[in-house]
């Protein structure tokens, strides 16, 4: 073996095949079905069963797919640039998606802090309690806050007779029920990736953050909130890829003029039968929300690379 020439440890069948499972796992149900989608926003809507003609068939062939391939049609795609409405859905989705991601951090954070500075005995316990909601059907959940933000509601009964208010609120069928619906749903995914990033945290340097004369707010500040930032990063795109994306609480608990991507996407697929269009929405999203995937691991390299 020359000099210089790093040694490769060859991996064993066990090995190679627990290293196959992830990206089969990835090629079945990510990128089959993406391809799918993607063929099919190629195509032209047609009034038939399937709502759409596709260009070619994957059982023609590869001679036949490169003969078709300039037959392709983006007419679905430049819909979506012409027609306001998906644009708008678009924004709607991501500021909706934005504002509840940082609701959620607020809210998210000091639990996490709190249960990494309770007993450790307790610790079991608040994660399970974390994570309860997830033990509740999503639906019956979201039910549930359709029942509590309605006129007539359990929050506005409570505020009246509390004479804290004089009318009930019109908190339900708006933006705000689909930000409470959205962070509620989706808080365990901030809490716990929070938590442990503040548990693995030594305790040493923020005793030595105090011995140099850091007040309790500074040594946080420049200890444990840095250190957590990792586990916020995290825990933020747990939230907010997913939220993007949300049809059940905007069609639930949101008014006419909720504009989202997903209840667009549920109207052209199912509502307008128009395949290719809502296709096209989909694979522009998708690639709207790899943005931030990808600058999230472009970060976690940098800081490999760093620590080295």
């Amino acid at each position: 073996m020359s000099a210089g020439k790093p040694h490769r440890r060859k991996l064993g069948t066990g090995q190679r095949v627990l290293l196959a499972v992830p990206f089969l796992w990835l090629l079945l149900f990510f990128a089959a079905p993406f391809l799918f989608v993607a063929k099919i926003s190629l195509s032209q809507a047609v009034a038939q069963r399937p709502p759409y003609e596709p260009v070619f068939a994957w059982s023609e062939g590869w001679n036949v797919f490169v003969e078709k391939l300039g037959q392709l049609s983006l007419s679905a795609y430049g819909l979506l640039f012409e027609d306001d409405l998906y644009l708008a859905s678009y924004l709607g989705s991501l500021k909706l998606a934005a504002l509840a991601t940082l609701i959620g951090l607020c809210v998210a954070y000091p639990v996490a802090l709190a249960m990494t500075r309770a007993p450790r005995s307790w610790r079991p316990a608040l994660i399970v309690l974390a994570i309860a909601p997830f033990w509740t059907s999503f639906l019956i959940r979201v039910y549930a806050w359709i029942v509590i933000l309605k006129d007539e509601g359990l929050l506005n009964h409570l505020l009246l007779s509390l004479r804290l208010i004089d009318q009930p609120l019109q908190i339900y069928a708006t933006d705000w029920a689909v930000l409470i619906g959205i962070v509620y749903s989706y808080m365990p995914f901030l809490i716990l990736p929070i938590y442990n990033a503040i548990d693995r945290q030594e305790p040493q340097l923020v005793e030595a953050a105090r011995d140099l004369g850091a007040s309790g707010l500074s040594a946080f500040w420049r200890v444990t909130f840095p250190l957590s930032l990792p586990g916020v990063f995290a825990g933020a795109l747990l939230m907010f890829i997913p939220a993007v994306g949300e049809f059940v609480v905007p069609d639930l608990l949101g008014g006419s003029d909720t504009l989202m991507i997903g209840r667009t996407l549920w109207n052209e697929f199912f509502a307008n039968r128009d395949w290719p269009t809502a296709s096209a929405v989909a694979v522009i999203m998708l690639l709207v929300l790899l943005v931030p995937l990808l600058l999230y691991e472009r970060n976690e390299m940098r800081i490999s690379e760093t620590r080295r």
